[in-house]
């Protein structure tokens, strides 16, 4: 597929890129980049993978949630009587 990017602010990156990198080809340059993107897009973690993590550690630790609704006890604290 043939793409054609635009801009002077792009273009400045990839010159950016290519400098700090050593590519000489700006074609290259996009395809690193993206694909390092893409490689930490994939990598890192859900929110409710890091969620459920923090939970396990609470409860390996004590901390279990009771039942009750502390939302009045909020209220109170933020003067929300």
């Amino acid at each position: 597929m043939t793409m054609l990017i635009k801009g002077n602010e792009i273009d400045d990156l990839v010159a950016k890129y290519c400098a700090m990198t050593g590519v000489k080809n700006k074609s290259e340059a996009v395809r690193q980049a993206l694909a390092a993107q893409i490689a930490a897009l994939a990598a890192k973690e859900s929110l409710a993978d890091r969620v459920a993590a923090i939970q396990r550690r609470a409860a390996a630790s004590g901390i279990v949630a009771d039942g009750r609704d502390d939302k009045a006890f909020m209220d109170g604290m933020w003067g929300e009587d």
